[in-house]
């Protein structure tokens, strides 16, 4: 059965029993009071609320709303750094990086603001081969990528088979200094229940899809025609994943579509929910801004959020969801990420296309394929050297995925902290099998400089385990690989 063509058969056999309590627990006017309670606070009832953030016990939505409020340089000032100060206290001082991997750009929706709308007659349309699929990972690899997003636009022509069948061929691609792909994560069109079953035997990681827009009357603005444009068949998706097993889920928004302060309390809610009812936060949250597109009706988003917003939003959800992984794409400015490396964004995507076929050394950026516009469009050769002069790791860990630490099992390890006594080690044996197949010159400089201080901070704290991993990266300079806790 077709993704993008199976709603109507669910919802014919199972009438609205699709819905979940998701979607009373997220609406509009719960939203909007939450916002309005916010009164305008008092510099002592913000630096309590960072306060209680920084015992990593997360805030309420209404907590949240308090902070988004706030508009006094110094006190964001302060929330960034508690913001900074959590994430290293959860996940130690790296940064995962992935590839978006887009398999084709056909899709039946009609979205306002996305390239892959089906109207839009400026795009030139694309769907991958298993053979092309094969020489886009390849291409990864070579960079030294582990990790991949796979993406497609939601048409009978992207089907479940296929989806599953770009997956396969991409873990059994391999090419020479070790590359292969460790982790498959997913963010494609909302499935049934037994679909989800199908996509878990595939071994993927994290399933994700955004919401876009929690406001519903912009949702239904944006999104006219196709399978999309149900609302409520979307937000269900993560209760349907979770009952099919999948127990790592991520979730996002589209900021610059309404209010990014409605987006924000929105996505706590559902992060909430998500915790309540299934005893498993999200394990990723998403904050994409609205970028042109070519062939789009919105060229400029309807509510623009400012850097200075950004960085509060940002920052607001690391304080109140502490456990989850933040997610900031190539969407953003080179500064700008930079900037967010520090301030509560744990994972990052990295030498990233948004077309089909766009890592073929063969091919030209081709504009006319793409589903948005990029800012940052550095090799990751050059993103890692910034990270690691920063005095973060770059990760290409995948052990928790592959050791079965997911779902609950995480996040027992990730909302006390714990998580980085993995997180931090495996990251350094990631890198330095990185640095040793793939670096230059110059990332092997700031590589080793970053590695060296971060195994003298280890020996202070953990020295056995210090000794360990000082024994495994002697190893992987050897030309051991995939080492991990």
């Amino acid at each position: 059965m077709a993704i993008g063509e199976d709603f109507n058969y669910w919802q014919g056999e199972f009438g609205d029993n699709y819905r979940t309590g998701v979607c009373d627990y997220i609406n509009d006017e719960k939203v909007e009071e939450i916002l309005a309670r916010a009164a305008e606070p008092t510099r002592g009832e913000i630096r309590r609320i960072i306060d209680k953030s920084l015992e990593l016990r997360g805030l309420t939505p209404e907590e949240a709303a308090t902070l988004l409020l706030v508009e006094d340089e110094e006190l964001i000032d302060e929330f960034l750094e508690a913001a900074r100060q959590i994430k290293e206290k959860i996940y130690g001082k790296r940064l995962v990086l992935f590839a978006p991997l887009y398999f084709a750009n056909i899709c039946s929706n009609n979205c306002l603001y996305c390239g892959f709308r089906r109207d839009n007659q400026e795009v030139q349309r694309k769907k991958l081969t298993q053979e092309e699929i094969r020489k886009e990972v390849e291409a990864l690899e070579r960079e030294g990528h582990k990790r991949l997003l796979v993406l497609t636009g939601e048409s009978p022509a992207t089907d479940l088979d296929y989806v599953i069948k770009g997956i396969e061929t991409a873990y059994q691609t391999k090419t020479e200094k070790g590359g292969e792909i460790r982790r498959i994560n997913v963010e494609i069109a909302p499935l049934s229940t037994e679909q989800f079953r199908e996509l878990k035997k595939a071994k993927i990681g994290t399933y994700t899809c955004f919401q876009e827009t929690y406001h519903r009357p912009t949702y239904k603005r944006m999104h006219p025609e196709g399978p999309k444009a149900n609302y409520e068949w979307r937000l269900t998706a993560m209760d349907r994943a979770q009952q099919a097993g999948i127990d790592d889920v991520g979730i996002g928004a589209l900021f610059g579509l309404y209010d990014y302060r409605f987006e924000v309390i929105g996505l706590l809610l559902h992060a909430e929910y998500l915790d309540k009812t299934y005893g498993v936060g999200p394990h990723t949250i998403s904050v994409p801004r609205l970028n042109p597109a070519l062939g789009t009706p919105i060229q400029e988003p309807p509510y623009p959020v400012s850097d200075e917003d950004f960085k509060k939003l940002v920052a607001v959800l690391r304080l109140a969801v502490p456990y989850t992984g933040i997610i900031l794409t190539t969407r953003e400015s080179e500064e700008m990420r930079n900037e967010l490396f520090l301030h509560g964004v744990s994972q990052i995507s990295a030498g990233s296309r948004t077309t089909p076929g766009g890592y073929d050394e063969n091919e030209e950026r081709r504009h006319d394929l793409e589903q948005f516009s990029l800012h940052d469009l550095r090799p990751i050769d050059d993103i890692i050297i910034e990270i690691a002069r920063n005095g973060y790791i770059p990760s290409f860990c995948t052990a928790c995925y592959r050791l079965g630490r997911t779902g609950q099992d995480f996040m027992d390890l990730a909302k006390p902290g714990k998580i980085q006594e993995f997180c931090k080690p495996n990251a350094m044996m990631t890198f330095k099998e990185y640095l040793v197949d793939y670096g230059t010159e110059k990332s092997r400089e700031f590589g080793e400089r970053c590695l060296a201080e971060q195994l003298e901070e280890l020996k202070k704290e953990h020295p056995k385990l210090a000794s360990k991993i000082a024994e495994n990266l002697e190893k992987i300079g050897r030309g051991e690989h995939d080492l991990y806790l």
